[in-house]
């Protein structure tokens, strides 16, 4: 019926290039759409599991109960943190080092493996930040590739469609036709390259930025979790020499 966009025909009867072009785009398309499956559902879960978790955490006043509970919240990046915090602490305990040591710089000779002087508190903090690191990477994965889609769609689409604009006027040259009904079809043709290029930026650009304030938040979350852990393991835990840890 007139009026009515036949999308499929003009995507058979565009030229090779055009074609090309938009197998290109469905592969950014759906290389997007399972990203922001992939992500939105871990970063659910994230969301769900820490605050489970925070709460078991603050109810429980011993950090051994606290450990055998995070293991059932995998999905949580603040349990992870804490694990790695507990097994340092844990390692800490079944030292030598002293529990003293956290309040005041290392005796001469005891130094990392940096060379650097140490303490219980900075080894754990330490611990603490390289999780965080390892964290943070983890949740970003795959997820600049939607900027990168956001950001190169739409040109890849004008790419098509200029390239399907020239060939419809060096085919009015050829022909010397230059009426409507025959410059039309190709132009028309040529423009579905730039809407495919839209239609796949603009979800990719949604769901990018929308991770990306998750992840601030989550990031935030752990920051301040670690500062609360180190707080209680320099107030509570080194100090009480042969404490249960």
């Amino acid at each position: 019926m007139p009026g009515n966009i036949d999308i499929i025909r003009m995507v058979i009867n565009a030229g090779p290039v055009v074609k090309l072009v938009l197998f290109l785009l469905l592969f950014f398309s759906i290389t997007s759409w399972a990203i922001i499956f992939i992500k939105w559902r871990y970063l659910r879960k994230a969301f769900r599991e820490s605050d489970e978790f925070m709460e078991i955490f603050w109810e429980s006043r011993d950090f051994s109960v606290a450990f055998k509970e995070a293991e059932d919240y995998q999905g949580s990046p603040i349990a992870r943190i804490f694990c790695a915090g507990y097994i340092e602490l844990r390692k800490l305990a079944q030292s030598n080092l002293q529990p003293k040591a956290a309040a005041a710089p290392a005796e001469e000779g005891e130094e990392d493996s940096l060379g650097g002087r140490m303490t219980a508190g900075a080894s754990v903090q330490r611990s603490l930040r390289r999780a965080i690191s390892t964290e943070i990477t983890r949740m970003t994965q795959m997820v600049p590739f939607l900027a990168t889609t956001g950001n190169t769609t739409p040109f890849i689409g004008l790419f098509g469609t200029v390239w399907g604009i020239m060939n419809s006027f060096h085919g009015i040259g050829l022909t010397g036709s230059a009426s409507l009904a025959a410059v039309a079809p190709g132009i028309s043709e040529a423009l579905i390259a730039t809407a495919a290029g839209l239609a796949v930026a603009i979800p990719a650009v949604i769901a990018f930025n929308y991770f990306m304030q998750k992840i601030r938040v989550i990031e935030s979350e752990l920051q301040n979790f670690t500062a609360d852990f180190l707080n209680i393991v320099e107030r509570d835990i080194i100090p009480a020499r042969g404490g249960r840890v």
